[in-house]
């Protein structure tokens, strides 16, 4: 038995309208030609805060220029832990492989699929058994180990939940609003905790799976993984969670505060979506206005934009555009010249971020975009 899809209250069908609005205008304001020279930067952003999120509520806790860094094939400073780096790579992994769904015609949910997901998160991790069922119970621990904050049911009742799971997957509640049903993707595969380790990025990533498939706006967008890592709300995700399972897996209770508690997410998620793609469209338009003026080759808008929404280099910037090694070190050095970009650190690490007209367009740019979230159930 899995818990089921709750009846939806009339303050949340108000909350699912106002996102599926954001999704919308998410849609209209990313199409056309003109999108495709700024929305990939914005995608990359929300990329890899999505991956530092869903490995920050585990304790893998890397900067977010890191997970950029990575996100990107870049190298990452020395200092980052292995075990943090691997995480991020995993995640990053099994990521990409998800926001790729919308165009695999011949997708099924199975179990293969998810133990294929777990592996690439886990891989490094070789005696968690990445990619394999438990065989033992599990006990998540709490605050003191004689209190454990859940138990999860036992070993032996995990492969048929688990296929009753890929069936509801596949081919149930099909007619529950997308947000919902991601929702309950999420609850039911943390419940069952099938395996030794990562479970908790496991169900984030599937609620962003099921979200993919449906296709209708790039999955980045609509992902709950970055809200969730901040502090605050990752201490209100395992409150809810413990709130909805009361410590033990218990599929007869009603998750209706669970999928409040999501729809909460997504609206506050999108509103910075929406703030962050007003940025990035009108820090790119500035960076053409700065390289017309300043008479700089049209192609060096991508390498200021890199620099002022995140931190541009040398070796992204010329395997994107195309070009020589020679080449993508002229520009640069042509930007330095005029003032806009300075740089940081030094060797593999060695990146660029904005400096002067650049630096202050930017930042002005932010700030006028920069407003407190409005809550969507504010009774």
């Amino acid at each position: 038995m899995l818990y089921a899809v709750p009846p939806v209250t009339a303050d949340d069908r108000r909350v699912l309208a106002e996102i599926d609005e954001f999704y919308a205008e998410f849609q209209r304001s990313t199409g056309g030609s003109k999108a495709s020279e700024w929305i990939s930067g914005v995608r990359k952003r929300l990329v890899a805060g999505a991956i530092r999120g869903s490995n920050t509520i585990e304790g893998y806790t890397v900067e977010l220029s890191t997970a950029s860094a990575i996100v990107t094939g870049a190298p990452v400073p020395a200092s980052v832990p292995e075990e943090s780096r691997e995480a991020v790579v995993g995640y990053r992994d099994a990521l990409t492989w998800v926001m790729q769904t919308p165009d695999m015609d011949f997708f099924a949910h199975s179990e293969t699929v998810l133990s294929a997901l777990h592996f690439m998160m886990t891989r490094f991790w070789k005696d968690k058994s990445p990619g394999r069922y438990r065989r033992k119970g599990i006990v998540v621990t709490g605050t003191d180990p004689l209190a454990p904050a859940y138990v999860g049911p036992g070993a032996d009742e995990v492969p048929g939940l688990m296929r009753e799971l890929v069936e509801w997957l596949n081919a149930g509640d099909l007619d529950t609003h997308l947000l919902v049903r991601a929702a309950m993707a999420h609850l039911n595969l943390v419940a069952i905790h099938p395996w030794r380790d990562g479970n908790g990025r496991m169900s984030r990533c599937v609620q962003t799976l099921v979200i993919a498939r449906d296709g209708r706006v790039y999955p980045e967008f609509c992902s709950i993984e970055e809200w969730l890592g901040h502090d605050v709300n990752t201490l209100d995700y395992y409150r809810v969670l413990r709130e909805t399972n009361r410590g033990t897996y218990q599929p007869e209770l009603s998750a209706s505060g669970w999928v409040r508690f999501c729809l909460r997410a997504h609206h506050l998620q999108a509103q910075l979506v929406g703030k962050r793609l007003k940025l990035g469209r009108d820090v790119w338009t500035a960076a053409e206005e700065m390289a017309d003026r300043l008479a700089l080759n049209e192609r060096t808008v991508s390498a200021l934009y890199a620099a002022a929404t995140d931190q541009l280099r040398r070796d992204v910037y010329q395997n994107e555009e195309g070009l020589s090694r020679d080449q993508s070190i002229r520009d640069i050095r042509r930007l330095e010249q005029a003032g806009l970009v300075e740089s940081v650190g030094y060797g593999a690490t060695l990146h660029y971020v904005a400096a002067g007209d650049l630096k202050r367009a930017h930042d002005e740019i932010s700030a006028a975009v920069t407003a407190p979230p409005v809550e969507p159930y504010p009774d």
